[in-house]
């Protein structure tokens, strides 16, 4: 698919066909996501992927609101989290005011990168923020020193989403 093609087709997904996603495809799309731009190639970013029957319902049912496990039904899940206080950090501090949303920033291009290959590879996601991430470390094991942001929910949609109106360039944009 064109890149400008894929830029738009990809949409926010919250209905999904019953039909899981092959491993090979996701090991596939998750490759892909390794090669996103990381602060020094520390590659800080990680992914904790449920896809099995029994682990995806418990997650659903201990990590997310039941807004979001309704939205999430089907698909695989896949929790995304960055190692803390390595990008963005030298000598154990930080390099400058913005600390560690240089490892936020790191893991928004990895996971943009995601549901980009997602899309790519015929498959449509949900990036879902709100989630109980104190469940979601205890029941994937996530160690502490890691910080969950998402849960993206990978799967086919079952329905066409609506498009959805963007701002106008000049309301987010300045040129000088």
């Amino acid at each position: 698919m064109e890149f400008q093609e894929l830029i738009k087709a990809r949409r926010s997904i919250r209905s999904y066909e019953a039909d899981p996603i092959a491993h090979e495809e996701l090991v596939s799309i998750l490759k892909q996501a390794q090669q996103a731009p990381s602060w020094k190639n520390q590659q800080t970013s990680r992914c904790y992927v449920a896809e099995t029957p029994e682990v995806l319902e418990k997650l659903r049912e201990t990590g997310l609101p039941s807004f979001n496990q309704t939205s999430s039904a089907n698909a695989v899940l896949i929790v995304t989290t960055f190692v803390k206080d390595v990008v963005g950090f030298g000598d154990g501090q930080p390099v400058n005011e913005a600390g560690n949303f240089w490892g936020a920033y790191d893991l928004g291009l990895h996971d943009a990168y995601l549901v980009l290959a997602a899309s790519n590879a015929g498959y449509d996601t949900l990036i879902m923020g709100i989630r109980e991430a104190e469940a979601i470390r205890k029941e994937l094991q996530i160690p502490e020193n890691e910080q969950i942001m998402s849960v993206i929910a990978v799967g086919k949609r079952a329905k066409e989403p609506m498009d959805r109106p963007r701002k106008a360039l000049e309301e987010v944009v300045k040129f000088f």
